[in-house]
């Protein structure tokens, strides 16, 4: 039997109580952060969190971050809170940083995927922070979507996911990050960034002496460790292909892909009998201002229809991951077929944003530059 689900859109100190009230009952509420809406659960109750993974279709063995409001919070969650992770916990909190440590006895291996570490975090969102109090025990809460669809970033687009499967949506407007927080595990003045998000590798190495990556952010292969990685994730449900390097070989590329497209689909519909299977085609183009001037002429006469999104120029790495998952999310709902999207260099924030877009794409990147003689 489908829940009810209620969003609470004033959040007052009235509802604020009642949210943590909901979180510290066992109920499911989804909240916001700085990133992405999380779906949050008491994380000190096993059947809570078992909730979780029932109402995203998660797997079981994938760890959950817990969410908490202030450092103190932490203690009795960790067996150590570590020189190198009091230094983190110092320069980050509240902010997009989740940092593994050991696990307590109080913390069920529910929370954790049966591992022996937990990953905690404090969120840099008033209303969240505030929810958390409230709550009075620690919130486990990964994206409140169904599992390997683009996270949420507005409680609307948790709504379309989680009604009739939560108790809750604590509604604060859109998520200003829209990348998920960096997750990193700690050595002696040193990290391994897990991964890529909103704190930056160059944002680390001013508190920390060593910053490495884990091995499986360059070879797909590897199995991940950090939560929420280990399976498939951010997948619209059109194809999607991301576009790197020069604008101009950039919109080339992208022509040349939908002249190919709109052949396949002409002669499939052509074909006797086999119309039926011949999808309508839908274009969604996420791509900076630099693409748009050249693929503009193009789309004028562009036979096929299309949803359009420019999220700043080249260089505006946050626009693109404060646009990439609420785009893609309207794609779907576009019906979109295939997506063209421009991503950027594999450096700072980028490093993040192209982590989501490589899953979102299942690793398909198309490298535009010149070739060489």
């Amino acid at each position: 039997m489908a829940l009810e689900t209620k969003i609470y859109k004033n959040l007052d100190p009235k509802e604020i109580a009642e949210l943590g009230s909901r979180l510290r009952a066992g109920e499911l509420v989804a909240i916001p952060t700085e990133t992405v809406y999380g779906l949050g659960a008491n994380g000190l109750d096993e059947e809570a969190m078992s909730r979780i993974y029932e109402a995203k279709g998660r797997p079981s063995d994938n760890p959950l971050i817990l969410h908490v409001p202030d450092q103190a919070s932490v203690t009795p969650l960790v067996k150590e809170i570590s020189p190198t992770a009091k230094q983190l916990m110092d320069a980050f909190w509240p902010g997009p940083l989740t940092i593994i440590l050991p696990k307590s006895d109080n913390v069920p291996l529910r929370a954790t995927g049966g591992l022996d570490s937990v990953a905690v975090r404090c969120p840099a969102h008033d209303v969240c922070r505030a929810i958390l109090q409230a709550a009075g025990v620690p919130v486990a809460a990964p994206s409140a979507n169904i599992s390997g669809r683009p996270s949420p970033t507005t409680a609307d687009a948790v709504y379309h996911d989680m009604a009739g499967r939560i108790e809750a949506i604590a509604d604060a407007g859109p998520c200003e990050v829209g990348v998920e927080s960096t997750i990193v595990e700690c050595g002696d003045d040193a990290v391994t960034i897990l991964r890529p998000g909103g704190i930056t590798d160059a944002m680390l190495r001013q508190v920390v002496s060593t910053v490495t990556f884990d091995e499986a952010l360059s070879a797909p292969d590897v199995a991940p460790k950090a939560p929420g990685m280990k399976y498939k994730h951010y997948a619209p449900d059109g194809v999607m292909t991301t576009y790197v390097g020069v604008p101009k070989l950039i919109s080339e590329a992208m022509i040349e892909a939908m002249e190919a497209i709109q052949k396949e689909h002409e002669e499939l519909v052509s074909q006797e009998g086999k119309t039926s299977i011949a999808k309508p085609l839908r274009f969604g183009f996420l791509i900076n201002e630099e693409v748009a001037q050249f693929l503009d002429i193009y789309l004028a006469d562009l036979p096929v229809p299309f949803e359009f999104v420019i999220y700043g120029n080249a260089a505006d790495y946050r626009g693109l991951a404060h646009s990439l998952y609420s785009s893609l999310l309207a794609f779907n709902e576009a019906k979109v077929t295939h997506i063209f999207a421009t991503g950027v260099p594999r450096q700072g924030l980028g490093r993040a944003i192209m982590n989501r877009m490589d899953k979102a794409s299942g690793y398909n990147v198309v490298n535009a530059v010149p070739k060489r003689d």
